[in-house]
């Protein structure tokens, strides 16, 4: 793949305290993987390539609120999310309590997030961005090739690469700038993630190869 500012974005999924930081619900699960990958400094130096190079970047967040607490049904996850209350925002029109929450982003993402440029798409409930606006956002901006980093491998990242594939788009994943949950009954998501990024993807990136390729 070849990269430039005109038709290509940086894409980050869930750059949020729940799965990257000891203080997420879910580090239990994740930290290990997140550790093991430098997750949180990659996706710290992907954004601040992406500014550098200005290069649009879109963040796909996740948020539950309280009327998401009566699904009816759901998988093994969902469960775990909705018991948690991973992501968890009380209003979806206020942000009381959102500051330093499990649903805020890092502080050292802060800069680039709220730099007034960066896209904030609506919240994806499930995995993929059938749920929220990415795609539509990024056709108004005639973006045409994606790189995808951000949380959690096996999830999120996985199910925006297959939907951002189906929808045409020319998809780079970012390899050591995601991390996925160890579970001891489930198995381990990062390698069952990675291996379908090699099947999957246009191209399986490292952090140290997509800052060079957007420059």
């Amino acid at each position: 793949m070849q990269f430039s500012k005109h038709d290509t974005a940086l894409v980050v999924i869930d750059p949020q305290v729940d799965v990257l930081s000891e203080k997420g619900v879910s580090w239990g699960l994740v930290g290990e993987s997140v550790k093991e990958n430098n997750t949180v400094e990659n996706l710290a130096r992907l954004f601040s390539a992406a500014k550098e190079q200005d290069y649009g970047v879109f963040v796909s967040p996740h948020y539950l609120f309280p009327h998401d607490q009566a699904w009816a049904y759901g998988g093994a996850v969902e469960h775990m999310m909705l018991d948690d209350k991973e992501f968890f925002r009380p209003d979806p029109l206020s942000l009381e309590g959102f500051q330093g929450s499990g649903a805020d982003w890092l502080d050292r993402y802060k800069p680039y997030i709220e730099d007034g440029k960066t896209v904030v798409v609506s919240p994806h409930k499930m995995w993929g961005p059938q749920t929220n606006d990415l795609v539509f956002q990024l056709r108004k901006q005639r973006i045409n090739k994606v790189i995808l980093c951000g949380m959690l491998a096996n999830l999120c990242v996985e199910s925006h690469l297959r939907e951002l594939l189906e929808q045409g788009f020319e998809v780079a994943v970012v390899k050591d700038a995601t991390a996925a949950p160890r579970h001891p009954a489930i198995g381990d998501g990062y390698k069952a993630a990675v291996i379908n990024y090699g099947f999957l993807a246009n191209a399986v990136l490292k952090t140290d190869e997509a800052v060079q390729a957007m420059k």
